[in-house]
């Protein structure tokens, strides 16, 4: 991935081989508490429902109980996914929390793959979403197309957002390497003839012949340049936490830019060398990590982002 070479054309778009596969490497393997807390939580209940929102179906998974009173967390799949393909990161989330997973418009289960797709009306479906269900704010937690459908959720509607996961995202065009942009360009249809990409569209969507659209949507939305302001970014309200591959289809100068822009890089931290507080922002670079790759690692982005959604005040050393 480092020699962004004409490899990346097709790395992007296969996330959902990657979702499905998700082998589990063993430096990112989760707490040794995590397994007998999991075994003793009850089995999470799971609804399905549509909202109908902008001019079309939009579905939506809800695991666990939202009167349980506890900040539910809003999950956003990536392009050409859909929520079923976030379970590696849906299931141990869910022991903790309510979970609300969308299919992104014109994906999964959702309708409107004939309109047009952007992060802004992608944003607006999920705010829309959460005020069907009653839910006044959500933490968030978005992948790719869904991280920065989160960024624009939280600029857009501020007031239903509180902590935000920005998984291999970006807050404009340019955060992504030009090569990884100039292989989505070449992608058709006929790249994805019998992949579960396709198949995984025709079997659930109420359009199974729309994949074509599904196709010409990404690209133009990989095509279309998009920027959040640095004004609008310093806005959100609430804490963030960016995480990124080191070889990822994100630039690593985007991904600290944006995580000083929500708070990040704190002098008095660096210059005491110890935290008294949970920081307003957290960056995580997972090691040998691509923009796919990062999808299997569920373990170590469960292990690091539940403390921060807890709001978990960094632990001092014991020497």
């Amino acid at each position: 991935m480092t020699n962004h070479s004409s490899s990346w054309s097709l790395v992007p778009v296969f996330a959902l081989f990657a979702a499905a596969a998700l082998p589990q490497p063993a430096h990112a393997a989760p707490p040794a508490a995590a397994p007998e807390t999991a075994k003793a939580a009850a089995p999470v209940t799971v609804k399905n429902g549509d909202a109908d929102v902008n001019g079309t179906r939009i579905h939506y998974q809800l695991h666990g109980d939202l009167a349980s009173g506890k900040t539910p967390l809003l999950i956003l799949h990536g392009a050409f996914m859909f929520s079923d393909a976030m379970k590696p990161l849906i299931a141990p989330l869910a022991a903790t929390r309510p979970v609300i997973a969308i299919d992104a418009r014109g994906h999964g289960r959702s309708g409107g793959v004939d309109g047009k797709l952007s992060y802004d009306l992608m944003a607006d479906d999920a705010a829309a979403v959460l005020a069907k269900l009653g839910v006044k704010q959500a933490d968030v937690l978005g992948y790719s197309m869904g991280a920065s459908t989160a960024i624009a959720l939280g600029v857009r509607h501020p007031g239903r957002v509180g902590k935000q996961v920005i998984l291999s995202g970006t807050s404009r065009l340019d955060g992504w390497y030009p090569e990884v942009l100039a292989g989505i360009a070449q992608i058709t249809p006929e790249t994805f003839a019998g992949s579960p990409i396709e198949t995984g569209y025709k079997s659930l969507s109420p359009t199974p012949d729309k994949f074509p659209k599904l196709v010409e949507n990404i690209k133009t939305l990989d095509a279309t340049p998009f920027a959040y302001s640095d004004e609008q970014l310093r806005a959100i309200p609430g804490k963030t936490m960016v995480i990124i591959g080191d070889a990822d289809g994100v630039t690593l100068d985007h991904a600290i830019a944006l995580f000083k822009l929500r708070g990040g890089g704190d002098i008095a931290a660096a210059t005491q060398g110890f935290m008294t507080e949970a920081p307003k922002a957290r960056l995580a670079i997972l090691p040998a990590t691509s923009h796919v790759g990062i999808m299997s690692e569920a373990p170590a982005i469960v292990a690091t982002v539940v403390p921060f959604l807890d709001d978990a005040k960094p632990p001092m050393p014991t020497f």
